[in-house]
């Protein structure tokens, strides 16, 4: 039985989320073609890790200056926040900045009593869905990409575009305002995004028999590598990541399955309709096939790997025992933060591995080069579901705050980018690029990234099914042809609200 905003109407027609779908996918395309005419700020036509260097540090902002025009500085309210922020396993300049954050945003509004609370990723968007069942939710939640349209979808996010916060959605990703659209009207602002990048143990590689400066060039050569690496030195070759209800699961394995041909829906196409399931061509199978040989047939990834988040990667990593991974530019800062709370023996081969890090793109598949187009928006909840109510003023005090160029730089130190295009220009761009070692390789892989599909389903698809698919496949509980299927079948029930 399908819902009522799916079904057909009686003359023929698409329905509904088939006309979203066009429409949202032609308005995208026509975007992100136009390049140039749709960024203010910056070229994206130019796009590279030259053009990035180029404009670092050529532009001044004054964020309070900024925010005042949207908010009086003398305003006096209240604001509750909820957001995942840094956690015990972050880099000690998360922290830092984060605390920096905060005490700034106090001294611009001295007046706005804040109540913020730093939720773990994994639990966040479950306490959310039940705050808001029970109308007490914060006034203003940031959510990773995947998860605002689920409750935009359902009417619980106010109306929001960048223009109400004082900024012109023109300074932000064509791929990032995609996110938080939902039947044409925007429910957020980006406040930062990213691409991950190809890690690799050059050492390792070298001990190993393979070029330790060249990354593997396609998913095929992964696969390989990751054996070699294992049979050579008896470690785990590539840091698959496979952990269900997890969104590292499909931050990894989607840019595999979109390299292959695959796709969760057709989200990988230029003018995606997000209205035909991919999950189960022969691409996707390919790709969960790839996965499969090296967790089964060749055993070079870590037998945990089920379980694994990419926090599970990092101490073998740093301890020399792990050979390649996806992650973010933040990755390398950890390593360093690691290897310097490290003694002894432990010290000496921290030491060695953060010297042989190497950062590169992620491998390409018969298809193209994909990654996931990731980062967070930030949304404000209506009155309604709101604990004692909502401030809009205080709210969009701290989103104007949030998403400046300053501090949508600044949070994003070491493991994202400004969602603000203007920040690209800032002095703190600047001195990123000089301090963070592989940044701007990283920032490189901005143009391959693909958005997960821009559905209220798309988190059960991605936080779900994906990895149940996974599961099935690399448990044996399904052949591989078996979980692939299984899925598509899943997607399609849950699309038809089954």
């Amino acid at each position: 039985m399908t819902n009522s905003r799916d079904r057909e109407v009686d003359d023929g027609c698409l329905n509904r989320r088939q006309v979203v779908g066009y429409v949202v996918a032609l308005g995208m395309a026509a975007s992100l073609l136009s390049g140039t005419a749709y960024a203010q700020s910056v070229d994206l036509s130019k796009w590279s890790p030259e053009y990035v260097r180029s404009i670092a540090g050529t532009e001044k902002v004054d964020t309070a200056g900024d925010c005042s025009k949207i908010v009086p500085l003398d305003y006096k309210g209240k604001v509750s926040v909820w957001w995942t922020g840094p956690n015990e396993a972050s880099p000690d300049i998360s922290r830092k900045v984060n605390d920096e954050f905060w005490a700034a945003f106090k001294a611009t509004y001295p007046n706005i009593e804040v109540d913020n609370q730093n939720i773990d990723y994994n639990q966040l968007l479950d306490k959310l869905r039940t705050a808001l069942l029970g109308n007490a939710a914060p006034m203003v939640v940031r959510l990773q990409i995947l998860g605002g349209i689920e409750f935009s979808s359902k009417g619980y996010f106010q109306e929001l575009k960048p223009e109400d916060v004082g900024y012109p959605t023109a300074d932000f990703w064509p791929g990032a305002m995609k996110s938080v659209m939902y039947d044409g009207v925007p429910y957020g602002v980006p406040t930062n995004n990213e691409t991950m990048a190809f890690i690799w143990n050059a050492d390792l590689f070298k001990r190993a028999g393979l070029d330790p400066e060249k990354p593997p060039a396609t998913w095929d050569d992964v696969v390989t590598y990751s054996k070699q690496i294992h049979d050579k030195l008896g470690v785990p070759g590539y840091g698959l990541v496979a952990k269900q209800n997890a969104g590292n699961t499909p931050f990894r394995f989607m840019p595999q399955l979109w390299a292959f041909g695959g796709g969760a829906l057709d989200e990988a196409s230029a003018t995606p309709t997000y209205q035909e399931v991919e999950i189960n061509n022969a691409g996707a199978k390919a790709a969960l096939q790839a996965s499969y040989d090296m967790y089964v047939r060749d055993k070079s990834v870590p037998v945990s790997a089920l379980t694994n988040t990419q926090n599970e990667n990092q101490n073998p990593f740093i301890a020399g025992q792990l050979g390649m991974m996806i992650a973010h530019p933040a990755e390398y800062a950890k390593m360093v933060d690691l290897a310097s709370k490290a003694t002894g023996a432990d010290k000496e081969m921290a030491d060695t591995v953060v010297a042989n890090m190497r950062y590169g793109l992620i491998p390409q598949g018969p298809e193209r080069r994909a990654v996931v187009f990731g980062g967070s928006n930030i949304h404000i909840i209506k009155n309604d579901y709101v604990d004692g109510g909502l401030d809009e003023q205080a709210a969009k005090a701290l989103v104007c705050f949030w998403t400046s160029p300053e501090w949508s730089t600044k949070l994003a130190w070491v493991d994202s980018n400004p969602g603000n295009l203007r920040g690209f220009k800032t002095e703190w761009m600047k001195e990123r690029l000089d301090t963070i070692k592989f940044l701007d390789v990283t920032t490189s892989m901005l143009p391959n990234g693909i958005p997960f599909p821009v559905i209220p389903e798309a988190t059960e698809i991605m936080n779900i099914i994906v990895p149940d698919m996974l599961q099935n496949a690399l448990t044996g509980k399904m052949t591989v042809d078996q979980a692939a299927d299984d899925a598509a079948g899943k997607v399609k029930e849950l699309l038809e609200g089954m």
